[in-house]
């Protein structure tokens, strides 16, 4: 089963690159701004997908007892 981490990655990625590769056939001032979303939603993507510490879940160490 896929968990979120990896189907919000696709999405992200796959956004992402449409929005790079849009400039290929629009004009100059929409593709600065496609690119300028583009870029940075994929290297975001990237890092989502390949962050696998975010699903380990540390200990708590208590120190003392309760009160």
């Amino acid at each position: 089963m896929l968990n979120s981490r990896i189907i919000i990655g696709i999405i992200i990625v796959a956004v992402g690159m449409i929005l790079v590769f849009i400039p290929l056939f629009i004009s100059l001032k929409e593709s600065f701004v496609s690119l300028m979303y583009g870029v940075p939603l994929l290297i975001i993507g990237i890092v989502i997908l390949l962050n696998k510490k975010e699903d380990k879940i540390e200990q708590i160490k208590q120190a003392g007892g309760k009160k």
